[in-house]
């Protein structure tokens, strides 16, 4: 038997980073839970005036995910610092995920103003601008 005391061992950096995507996951979940319990609420405001579409909450529920996304990427495979792409600026993943949400608007908007209001296409040709600015910038 030796003497020498084992190597304790310290935790890997991306479990500290998944205990916390862990808390803020929950911290959403309570507080959207009491949202959604008061909005059904009688004395929830009412909202009525925002016309809400499905459209418009499948926009935002989208817009959501992809931030919770983003956010477990950066839980899971932490640091990925700025890189210089074919803008000759340095960007992070969440600079590229803004400009690809960004792009995707006026895309949105040029397509309304200049073919009409089918947007399914436009949609396709975000996504491989997205595609594009993940892969390039």
């Amino acid at each position: 038997m030796s003497n020498t005391p084992s190597a304790v061992k310290e935790p890997a950096q991306s479990s500290n980073g998944l205990r916390i995507l862990g808390w803020f996951v929950f911290v959403v979940a309570i507080v959207g839970g009491a949202l959604f319990a008061w909005f059904k609420s009688d004395s929830a405001p009412n909202l009525a005036w925002m016309a809400w579409t499905k459209p418009t909450a499948i926009f935002f529920i989208t817009i959501v995910c992809l931030l919770l996304a983003m956010s477990i990427w950066e839980a899971i495979s932490p640091g990925s610092g700025p890189r210089i792409g074919i803008l000759r600026f340095e960007t992070t993943r969440g600079d590229r995920l803004f400009l690809s949400l960004l792009g995707s608007a006026f895309i949105h908007l040029a397509w309304l103003g200049f073919v009409g209001p089918d947007l399914w296409k436009a949609l396709g040709v975000s996504l491989v601008y997205a595609l594009l600015v993940f892969t390039l910038v």
